[in-house]
Parts: C-alpha cells; sequence; structure tokens
C-alpha cells in the first residue's frame, strides 16, 4: 500500500499503522508516541499526542476524516494522504493536548531523574505554552512504598498504561495497575504489595516520564554528565544486552538498550540491571552512538570536536546533512 505523509511517498505492508509508515520515513514527520510501545501489545490510543490529519482517505474513497485521527491506532489505506507538521491544526490540537498533560504534572525538572530522558520534557518545549490557563490545585496522592529498587511518583504519571502492559507480558505476576476512576486513577499495587520479580525493573524503562525511577539512580547524577557504553554478558535470565552508564570509572546506571524512538530493543533481568553495576561483570562493546538533538550529547565524549555551522554553501549543507534537515523543518 502507498501512503503519503507530508508530501512524502511510501510503501507499506497492509495492516500498518500511519505511525509506522512514518517511522519507516524517517524525521521530523514522525508524530510524537507517549504511550504507543512497538515491543508492547494492545498499546497505544491513551496519550492523544500522535494525532494527524488524513486529508485523503484512499484512491477508492478519497473523502478526507471529519475529525483528527490517532496515527498509533490508524492502519492505511492505498492511497491515503496524511498530513502531520504540515497541517496547522494538526499542530494547534497537539499544544492543547500537551496542555492537558501538563495541567497536573508538577515542575519537577529540576529534581526529577528522568530530566533529559523525558519525552513530555521534548514536547513541553515544542509545543507547549509558555503559561498554564489552569488555576485548581494539583491533584495529589499519598505517597505509597511499591518496592526496595523502583519509585513511584504518582503526581508525575500520564497515564499511558505502558508499565501495566509491561508487567503483564513480560512477568509472572502483576502486582500493580490502574486504580480508580477518572481525575482520581493512579498507578498503585493491591494492599499495597511490593513490585517484586525477575523483570520488574522494565518499568522504569518503559516509562515516558519520572512517575517511575531508579532508587539506586535516585539524585546520583544527571544524565547529560553520564557516559553511555554499549556491553553485554551471559545471563540465563535476558540477552544480556544491555546500555551502561558511566561517572568516570563508576557505573552507577544499566537499562536496556533503546532504539530511536526510546523504546526498548530487548527487555532485561533485574539481574542485570540492578545487582551487576561492576565493569568486570561485563563485556564492553563501545560508545553508545547518542543522537545530536539529544541533551546528552552535549558532553558526549564521542565527539571530539564542535559540530560546524550550516551556512548556504551547498557543500556545507550535503556536509551537514542531518543538522541542517533538523534545523529547518517543513
Amino acid at each position: 500500500m502507498k501512503v503519503t505523509i507530508d508530501g512524502i511517498s511510501v510503501e507499506v505492508e497492509p495492516g500498518t499503522t500511519i505511525l509506522n509508515a512514518a517511522r519507516q520515513i524517517g524525521g521530523d514527520i514522525v508524530p510524537p508516541a507517549m504511550c504507543y510501545y512497538s515491543k508492547l501489545e494492545g498499546s497505544g490510543g491513551k496519550c492523544r499526542t500522535c494525532l494527524v490529519k488524513v486529508s485523503k482517505g484512499s484512491e477508492k474513497d478519497p473523502r478526507p476524516m471529519p475529525k483528527l485521527v490517532a496515527s498509533c491506532r490508524t492502519t492505511v489505506m492505498d492511497g491515503m494522504e496524511v498530513q502531520n507538521i504540515t497541517s496547522p491544526e494538526v499542530i494547534e490540537a497537539r499544544k492543547g493536548v500537551v496542555e492537558m498533560l501538563l495541567i497536573n504534572h508538577p515542575l519537577d525538572c529540576p529534581v526529577c531523574d528522568q530530566a533529559g530522558e523525558c519525552h513530555l520534557q521534548d514536547l513541553g518545549y515544542e509545543h507547549g505554552a509558555a503559561k498554564t490557563r489552569y488555576e485548581f490545585d494539583r491533584r495529589t496522592f499519598e505517597k505509597i512504598d511499591i518496592g526496595d529498587k523502583i519509585q513511584l511518583h504518582m503526581t508525575r504519571c500520564i497515564l499511558c498504561y505502558r508499565c501495566v502492559f509491561t508487567a503483564d507480558q513480560i512477568t509472572n505476576t502483576r502486582l500493580h495497575g490502574i486504580l480508580n476512576r477518572g481525575d482520581h486513577s493512579e498507578i498503585s499495587t493491591y494492599i499495597e504489595k511490593a513490585v517484586d520479580n525477575d523483570f520488574s525493573g522494565n518499568v522504569i524503562d518503559v516509562c515516558p516520564v519520572g512517575a517511575l525511577t531508579d532508587k539506586t539512580f535516585r539524585f546520583k547524577q544527571r544524565v547529560w554528565f553520564t557516559k553511555p557504553v554499549e556491553a553485554h554478558r551471559n545471563c540465563d535470565k535476558c540477552c544480556g544486552k544491555v546500555t551502561l552508564w558511566y561517572k568516570g570509572e563508576d557505573v552507577i546506571r544499566v537499562t536496556g538498550r533503546k532504539d530511536a524512538y526510546g523504546e526498548v530493543e530487548d527487555f532485561i533481568c533485574n539481574t542485570c540491571r540492578f545487582d551487576t553495576k561492576k565493569t568486570a561483570d561485563w563485556v564492553i562493546e563501545g560508545p553508545r552512538k547518542v543522537s545530536h538533538s539529544s541533551v546528552i550529547s552535549a558532553n558526549h565524549y564521542d565527539t571530539l570536536r564542535p559540530l560546524p555551522v550550516v551556512k548556504t554553501n551547498p557543500v556545507l549543507q550535503e556536509a551537514n546533512k542531518e543538522q541542517f534537515e533538523r534545523e529547518t523543518r517543513l
């Protein structure tokens, strides 16, 4: 099937969603996604940040869809035409969605361990309003202890359900879920049981905000001052392929390897995540490649010199194509 997104055409398999079709093209036309996770069945359709405009339904039925649709849940049709960043309506709707997500979200960035890796932080910078129109008290929750490895900050949660799907699909038992309804909905454990199984730490990796953080890494370092290194080990529980985060010679955090969209490539066990934080425990593969658009690249050791400034010279534009495409949006 052929689908056109922001003027760029791509051929995809039947059943492909608009979001995954955009990911095959790549670049800035890929809609943001806070709840969709390709490794988790049933994810998507919760946050509404991936809204797009279908200006042409298909070759057989060229009528546009009357409302904006969630790209993570809408499958493509042959001849479909979609507008993302080229539609002012989509940009305005996404701005409203971000404002809604930030209504009850506290300004914890100065102390939040997710800062620098937070998708909501990126969305707030790109689409957020300078001031909030919300004048009422923000919702509050009683703090509960869900274990010795994972810290829960319910005030930061955007109810993306990723951690619930992760516990459902890769662990033997799920002890936490969504309690209550509406504005009182919250992530919690049943009868305050501890979330403790061999793969429970993966809920930290899938959380797009700072609602679930690593207690062993808590308040130790800002992520842009660390150095990520790819490593692996022989593990009888998981793939053993991880990213080690160094501060000096010390491994201060271990996470699963993530792709360009912040999704874990392979889930790892708690032994690899929490119990093996020595260099001698791992086979080092080399530095992890960090996107130049990431805040982590500010102090990255793999960049030996500053990137040259893009000028009008065609030779420089070709030599710095990635930078040029990122700076000059459609």
